[in-house]
């Protein structure tokens, strides 16, 4: 399974041939969309029309080739009318990831229930007050238990985030989590994970 950052919340995943596009909002982040016509994109909260051959964006459970997905209901983080967001948790071979998106980091029994065993936790970690922030994704971490996590959503000058997001080595010191490694391109493999929770940095492609 190969991981790939682009920026904001998007990620993509590849699991034997088939390609997963999350939360590919950059066009309206003044970037370019890397969703391709035969990808399967979802999206953990509100989002324009995506280019993707299958679109995922609220609960539910779902197969895409050899690749469960489980869409979970959340509070979102932008609190206005009650308003949701879906975390995904993807579980392919041997492997399970999720991905919070603008979530609140106060996660309920059912919830945690729903998400069981997570290897890969991405998170975003801007903060000020539009998405998780260093203490939330430390909540999140802690309560989740992921095998490894991956930041996402921090300050990008490249980028026109509707609020600033924080710096990255400012959110990784009130994270107090030292980078593994920081790579181009994730080659997850279930026999490089431990058992203490360690931190990896994709960088941007």
């Amino acid at each position: 399974m190969d991981l790939q950052f682009y920026g904001a919340n998007c990620v993509s995943v590849i699991y034997k041939g088939t390609r997963l596009v999350v939360d590919d909002n950059l066009a309206e982040l003044g970037a370019k969309a890397v969703t391709k016509a035969d990808d399967v994109a979802l999206f953990t909260g509100s989002h324009q029309k995506s280019s993707g051959r299958l679109v995922f964006d609220g609960p539910g459970e779902y197969e895409v080739a050899d690749i469960s997905i489980i869409g979970i209901t959340s509070r979102s983080h932008i609190d206005e009318n009650g308003k949701t967001a879906t975390m995904f948790k993807l579980v392919a071979g041997e492997s399970s990831l999720l991905f919070t998106g603008h979530i609140y980091p106060e996660l309920s029994e059912a919830q945690l229930e729903a998400i069981g065993k997570v290897d890969v936790l991405v998170v975003p970690v801007g903060g000020n007050g539009y998405t998780v922030d260093p203490v939330g994704a430390l909540k999140l971490i802690k309560t989740i238990e992921p095998k490894l996590v991956i930041p996402t959503h921090y300050a990008d000058k490249a980028l026109k985030y509707p609020v600033p997001q924080q710096d990255l080595a400012a959110a990784l010191q009130e994270l107090a989590m030292e980078p593994k490694e920081t790579v181009s391109k994730l080659k997850l493999k279930p026999s490089d994970l431990g058992e203490l929770t360690q931190l990896i940095v994709l960088e941007k492609s």
